[in-house]
């Protein structure tokens, strides 16, 4: 059948009776994989903003301010008042209780924070910070954000993501069992993976019930460990007509309530090394929304972006 999903426009609408942007913020973390506790490098593509190259940079540790600014960044883009306060690089339940509570509580407060989402890992939600989103949620919506990326575990090794697949089936249900949304991300085109496993990625991710997915291509970007692999020739990346396939083929194997986050990346151009071509979001976008109308029509069904 032809793709049909239920983007995060349409999602946030019918939240918030409109249209919403995120603010993409600094919450001053690091990571238990940068620190020492796991690892010291990080995920291999991940760069040193910690996959927060957009955020706006945390100065007086004021929250509020970080905010205005962040809003004044985003001013030509979005004329509205309704955002997101987005808690995007590095870890962000990675520190003591009382500094998650006094930080997300005070990004909660102003009027103009309808909602909240808080980029973590799997392995960083003990029972303390679980009750503490818990308690948020019932404030204000709130969305966790999980680093899935590939169920292989070997994949898993090689990129140094630093816990088992179990761990995130895990993190899933304790979140949804406290009625927070969860939105899972994936990335196609790690090393040594094969359209099947991208596509088995999908499938588990669907099994297991996120209420959401965050979908993008790997981006090797320079001063990674990743680019050092991909230099040697040894991680090639995909082609925008390889990804463009793998998006349509992964949207069949999703509920149609799973809201579909983002369908490709935005990788900070001043590193981006490879594939070029994703460095043009709005390009990429426009072709995949006329590769799902062309299958639609092959098909005989309705597009439904």
């Amino acid at each position: 059948m032809a793709p049909h999903y239920l983007s995060a426009n349409d999602y946030f609408s019918r939240l918030f009776g409109g249209k919403v942007y995120k603010l993409s913020l600094d919450g001053g973390m690091t990571c238990p994989n940068r620190d020492g506790h796991i690892g010291t490098g990080g995920c291999i593509f991940c760069s040193h903003g910690g996959s927060g190259d957009f955020a706006e940079p945390r100065t007086d540790g004021d929250i509020t301010a970080q905010m205005e600014r962040a809003k004044a960044q985003v001013a030509k883009k979005y004329t509205g008042n309704r955002f997101i306060a987005y808690f995007q690089n590095h870890t962000n339940t990675y520190a003591p209780l009382p500094y998650l509570r006094s930080l997300f509580t005070a990004a909660l407060a102003p009027d103009f924070v309808v909602g909240l989402s808080i980029g973590t890992r799997p392995d960083c939600l003990g029972e303390e910070v679980l009750d503490l989103l818990e308690e948020l949620n019932h404030v204000k919506p709130l969305m966790v954000e999980l680093g899935l990326q590939t169920i292989r575990e070997d994949t898993s090794r090689l990129i140094h993501r630093g816990y088992p697949l179990a761990t995130y089936d895990t993190a899933v249900r304790a979140l949804q069992a406290r009625g927070i949304h969860v939105v899972t991300h994936v990335i196609f085109g790690l090393p040594g993976e094969t359209k099947e496993d991208m596509l088995a990625t999908i499938s588990h991710v669907s099994k297991v019930g996120s209420d959401g997915i965050k979908i993008q291509s790997l981006h090797v970007l320079a001063n990674t460990p990743l680019a050092t692999l991909w230099e040697a020739g040894n991680c090639p990346t995909l082609t925008q007509e390889e990804y463009l396939d793998l998006v349509c083929d992964a949207l069949t194997l999703l509920p149609p309530s799973m809201v579909v986050h983002r369908l490709t990346g935005d990788p900070p151009k001043r590193l981006l090394l490879s594939p070029q071509w994703s460095a043009n979001k709005r390009a990429v976008l426009n072709s995949l929304a006329r590769r799902l109308k062309e299958r639609a029509i092959l098909q005989g069904s309705r597009y439904n972006p």
